[in-house]
């Protein structure tokens, strides 16, 4: 067997090495996430919290979190005003405090008051 063969039967062995790990790594990653569908949105909003919270603090409760992905549906919201596609909202509803976030950038855009009440200028019917 000459230099050159040695050399790529070396090669093609430590592929099918690596090849091999990396698949049984996935796989396992796809095992976890069939067992808890909930993992990645709950990892992924850890993650953001921690971020979020390097730049300020935030309430001790889980947001709910929601991407913008359309300008138009948020058009007119003065919350909204200097908000981008990829921007993050964290909701926390306990709070009433709501924060936009850009995860880009890695800058607070807005903070506000959550208003859950009634949007309409109608009395609940408590106060009726």
């Amino acid at each position: 067997m000459t230099q050159w063969q040695k050399i790529v039967m070396l090669v093609l062995v430590v592929s099918t090495v690596v090849l091999a790990g990396s698949t049984q790594y996935y796989y396992r990653q796809y095992q976890e996430i069939k067992k808890n569908p909930q993992k990645v949105s709950q990892d992924d909003t850890e993650q953001l919290v921690k971020k979020v919270s390097q730049l300020m603090v935030l309430p001790e409760e889980p947001p709910s979190v929601a991407t913008i992905t359309d300008l138009e549906q948020v058009k007119g919201q003065p919350f909204f005003a200097r908000a981008k596609v990829g921007d993050r909202v964290l909701i926390f509803s306990i709070a009433k405090k709501a924060v936009l976030y850009d995860p880009v950038n890695h800058k607070i855009v807005e903070v506000a008051p959550l208003n859950t009440g009634p949007t309409t200028g109608e009395p609940t019917p408590s106060q009726k």
